[in-house]
C-alpha cells in the first residue's frame, strides 16, 4: 500500500527524510552544515515553480546538438584521411550501380569509432554513475548536477582542440573518458529525477517526472533543428562552442539557483565501496521500505525495472531505424520530410505530457501507462506496413502518447524506495537506460537487414509484440495492488 502523501515542496525548500526532527531539535546543527557546505544555499533563490528543469533542458540540448555533429565530423575526417570525396548514396539510388568500396570503408570506420566512443562512455559510467548517485543521497544533489556538466564541458573542449588542430579522431576517446569519469549525462539524469522525487509528493510525482521527460524531447528537437542548419552554414567549430557554453550555463545555473533537496553530510566520502553496497542492498532486499511488503515488494521493484528496460529498449531501437526506413524505397524521403518526421516524433513528448495530465483525473497511473503502451503498439504496427508518406505520418500521429509509460514507471520505482535511496535508484535507472541504448541499437540494426528479404517493416512489428510484455506486467501488478488494498480495507 502507498504511504500517506506528503506536502509538496517548493523548489527553494530543503526536503529530508527527517525534516520535522531537523526543525524541532537540530536547527543549530543544520545551520552549521549549511555554513560549512556551499551546496545547500545557492547564492540566489528562485521563487518560481522551476527547479532542475533548466539543468536537464540545457544538458540535453548540448548532448543532442553534439551527437549528430560528432558523427558527421567523424565521417568527414575519415573521408579526408582516406581520400574519399564523394557523398553518401541515397537508399533510393540506382541499385544496379555497384557500391563504392572507399565509401563502404568510410561507413565501416565511422560506425566503429562511434561504437568505441559509446563503449568508453558506457563502461566508465557503469562504475561512476552508481557511485555518484548513491553519494548524492548523503552529500546532496547539487554536486551531481554540477560535476557532470563540467565533465561534458571538458569533453567539448577536447573535441574543439581536435577540430582546431586536426588531431587524429582517436583523441575523441579522451574527451569521452573525461566526461565518463565525471558521471556523463546519465549522472545528470539521475540527479534531476532524484531531485524531483525529493521535492514532490507521491500524488504529483508522476507529472513532475513527465515534465522532465518533456524537457528532454523539446531540447532534442530544438538542438536537431539548430545543429543541422548551423553546420551547413558555418561548419563544426562554432556549434561546438555552443555545446561548451550550454554545459557551463547548466552547471552555473545549478550552482547559483538550485537549492539542495538533501541536507549534505560533510563526512560523506565519494570513493568508498559503501555506495555500491547501497545499490546492491536496494535491489537485493527491496530497500528500506521493503518490510511493509516483503518479497512482493522486492519483486515489484525488479518487475518495474524490467518493464522500464523493455520499453526504453524499444524506444531507442526503433528510433535508430526511422531515418533508414524513410530514406529507402518505397518512401524515399528527402531531408525536409525526415526533419518533419523527427519533429513529429519529438512533439509526442508534449502530447504525452498533456495526455498524462488529463488522464490522471480519471485513471490510475498504471492504466495511463497501458494507454501509452497501446498508442506505441498501434503506431509501430502502422510503421511496419507503411509504404506511403501519408501512412508514415499516420503512424507518428498514433504514437502521440507513446512517452506516457516511462514517467509512470520512473514514478512507481521512486515510490518503492525510501527518501534516502532515491539517488541510488535513479543512478541504477540511468545505467539501465545506457544499456537499453546499446541493446536496442545492436538488436534493431541487426534485425533490419536480416528481415529485409521477407518484410521490411518487421522490426517495428517485433517491437510492438515485445511491448505486450511490460503491458501485461503493469496490468497484473496493478490488479494485485488493488486486490490487496481491498483486502486491507475490508480487514480494517
Amino acid at each position: 500500500m502507498d504511504e500517506p502523501d506528503t506536502a509538496a515542496i517548493l523548489p527553494g525548500d530543503v526536503l529530508t527524510a527527517t525534516d520535522e526532527e531537523t526543525h524541532d531539535s537540530g536547527d543549530h546543527k543544520h545551520e552549521a552544515e549549511v555554513a560549512s557546505t556551499g551546496f545547500v544555499r545557492p547564492p540566489f533563490r528562485v521563487t518560481c515553480p522551476v527547479s532542475v528543469e533548466p539543468v536537464l533542458f540545457l544538458s540535453m540540448f548540448s548532448l543532442a546538438l553534439q551527437a549528430p555533429l560528432s558523427t558527421q565530423y567523424l565521417w568527414d575526417r575519415i573521408s579526408e584521411d582516406l581520400g574519399y570525396n564523394g557523398s553518401k548514396r541515397s537508399g533510393c539510388s540506382n541499385g544496379s550501380v555497384p557500391p563504392d568500396p572507399l565509401q563502404t570503408e568510410v561507413e565501416i570506420l565511422t560506425a566503429h569509432w562511434n561504437l568505441y566512443i559509446s563503449l568508453v562512455g558506457f563502461s566508465v559510467g557503469l562504475f561512476v554513475v552508481p557511485l555518484l548517485g548513491s553519494w548524492s543521497d548523503l552529500a546532496g544533489r547539487r554536486p551531481v548536477l554540477i560535476l557532470p556538466n563540467i565533465g561534458l564541458a571538458l569533453q567539448a573542449v577536447v573535441y574543439l582542440v581536435v577540430m582546431y588542430l586536426k588531431l587524429p579522431v582517436g583523441y575523441f576517446l579522451v574527451g569521452r573518458l573525461l566526461s565518463g569519469l565525471s558521471g556523463d549525462f546519465n549522472a545528470i539524469l539521475a540527479g534531476c529525477f532524484a531531485y524531483v522525487a525529493d521535492t514532490s509528493d507521491r500524488k504529483s510525482r508522476t507529472i513532475r517526472v513527465a515534465i522532465l521527460e518533456a524537457c528532454l524531447g523539446l531540447s532534442g528537437m530544438l538542438a536537431s533543428i539548430i545543429g543541422g542548419q548551423w553546420r551547413r552554414a558555418q561548419g563544426y567549430i562554432n556549434p561546438f562552442w555552443l555545446v561548451l557554453a550550454t554545459n557551463l550555463a547548466s552547471a552555473l545555473y545549478a550552482y547559483l539557483f538550485v537549492r539542495d533537496s538533501v541536507v549534505p553530510d560533510p563526512s560523506a566520502k565519494l570513493l568508498t565501496s559503501r555506495h555500491y553496497k547501497a545499490v546492491w542492498h536496494l535491489f537485493s532486499t527491496g530497500g528500506s521500505t521493503s518490510d511493509a511488503g516483503g518479497t512482493f515488494h522486492r519483486c515489484k521493484l525488479w518487475l518495474y525495472m524490467l518493464c522500464f528496460f523493455l520499453v526504453v529498449t524499444i524506444h531507442f531501437g526503433s528510433r535508430e531505424l526511422y531515418v533508414l526506413f524513410e530514406l529507402s524505397s518505397p518512401l524515399c524521403w528527402g531531408s525536409a520530410l525526415i526533419g518533419y518526421g523527427s519533429a513529429a516524433q519529438n512533439l509526442a513528448y508534449l502530447s504525452s505530457l498533456l495526455g498524462l495530465k488529463i488522464m490522471q483525473h480519471c485513471l490510475e497511473d498504471s492504466w495511463v501507462a497501458l494507454v501509452g503502451l497501446a498508442s506505441n503498439v498501434i503506431g509501430l504496427v502502422v510503421f511496419s506496413v507503411a509504404d506511403t508518406t501519408q501512412l508514415m505520418f499516420t503512424g507518428y500521429g498514433l504514437c502521440f502518447l507513446f512517452m506516457a509509460a516511462t514517467p509512470v514507471l520512473r514514478s512507481k520505482l521512486s515510490k518503492l524506495v525510501g527518501p534516502s535511496e532515491q539517488g541510488a535508484l535513479f543512478a541504477s535507472v540511468a545505467c539501465v537506460e545506457s544499456l537499453c541504448f546499446l541493446v536496442g541499437s545492436g538488436l534493431f540494426n541487426s534485425l533490419y537487414p536480416a528481415t529485409l528479404h521477407f518484410m521490411k517493416g518487421f522490426p517495428f512489428l517485433f517491437a510492438a509484440i515485445i511491448l505486450f510484455i511490460p503491458a501485461g506486467i503493469i496490468g497484473t501488478l496493478q490488479c494485485l495492488d488493488q486486490r490487496r488494498d481491498n483486502r486491507d480495507s475490508t480487514a480494517s
